[in-house]
């Protein structure tokens, strides 16, 4: 038995609920591995879950955190993939902000030798969502034209690579001036516009008459009606987020959000047709569950041979909160990590 630290929330509502506490962990079944967790990486369905805005948030008492890298430090008895000292980073379905999980082998890989924990800890997240969505549901091909809102976010960096991979046109949208020099000079977007009052004229003059083939839709409101707008016949819309709905308070603002709800965009299914476009959305939660599909697009993923992620920000495991809110704000770029140890 393992005395571990944990970040718990009462139940979903409020951020301010979230406390760290110490608490025993058994041994790790048959069919599991303990994992001595050295990042942690955070992610916008944590603020969501945290707030109690997240369809699969548990009911009741939970830990928050959807990724991790660590080290392995015991192994069930029917386990024989990884071993005791090898260094991994794996998916969980909440349970994520802890020194110490078990969890099952099958939802721990082998982290890239060259890699660092906090690099592996903002890798499976961002690069699952990133490819499924482009690749499965958004049928990337070589050529295409991308618009990839949230650029500097860890899911908008890695899609950039991978669209890169093929030869694709990228044009990120970013919400903050300082940000755009970032993403032209380290990730090599083609093209790269603030999500301002003049974004539609902003998209036609990136897009320079090229068709836009595929957005990656994580904004929502008028952003989302503008680039569905935008989109060229045959092309395809992929919504995995709603960051206009998210709140910087530690609490959900419900009158926005009824305000906002009641403004969204109708878009008429009856229409899709004549209109010939395709408008798609997913969770990455329900992945979980389909573990061989998980391991194909990993495989997948991997074969691609991406840079590791763009780590921005480190805390350290009691600035959790702290933590949270920078992430909150939008004010970072790439990945925000939390250490449960001292940097290697």
């Amino acid at each position: 038995m393992i005395e571990r630290q944990v970040f718990r929330m009462p139940k979903a509502g409020s951020i301010n609920d979230l406390t760290q506490e110490r608490e025993d962990l058994e041994a790790p079944g048959p069919d599991e591995v303990c994992v001595q967790v050295q990042a942690i990486g955070l992610n916008f369905a944590d603020i969501f879950a945290m707030q109690g805005l997240y369809s699969a948030t548990p009911k009741g008492a939970f830990i928050p955190g959807l990724e991790f890298s660590g080290v392995i430090i015991a192994v069930g008895d029917a386990v024989a993939e990884v071993k005791v000292g090898d260094r991994v980073m794996g998916v969980t379905k909440f349970g994520g902000y802890v020194s110490h999980l078990n969890i099952n082998h099958r939802y721990v890989i082998p982290l890239p030798d060259r890699w660092s924990f906090e690099e592996g800890a903002g890798f499976l997240v961002q690069g699952l969502t990133a490819y499924y969505a482009l690749t499965t549901l958004g049928n990337l091909q070589q050529g295409m034209t991308v618009l990839i809102h949230s650029a500097a976010g860890g899911v908008g960096l890695l899609a950039n690579r991978i669209c890169k991979k093929y030869n694709a046109y990228t044009i990120g949208t970013v919400g903050r001036p300082e940000k755009v020099a970032f993403l032209h000079q380290e990730e090599a977007y083609d093209a790269v516009i603030l999500r301002d009052s003049g974004f539609a004229d902003k998209l036609q003059a990136a897009l320079a008459d090229r068709p836009l083939h595929l957005i990656m839709e994580c904004i929502g409101g008028r952003v989302l009606a503008q680039g569905w707008k935008a989109l060229a016949p045959m092309g395809r819309m992929v919504v995995y987020g709603n960051a206009s709905f998210a709140s910087h308070g530690a609490r959900p603002n419900y009158p926005r959000l009824l305000w906002q709800f009641l403004r969204r965009p109708k878009i008429d299914p009856l229409r899709l047709p004549t209109e010939n476009k395709s408008l798609m959305g997913f969770n990455l939660i329900y992945l979980y569950e389909q573990t061989d599909m998980m391991h194909q697009l990993l495989g997948e993923l991997q074969a691609l041979q991406l840079r590791p992620q763009h780590v921005g920000q480190v805390f350290p495991f009691e600035a959790m909160p702290e933590a949270i809110r920078l992430f909150q704000r939008g004010k970072t770029v790439g990945k925000v990590v939390v250490q449960t140890r001292t940097s290697e």
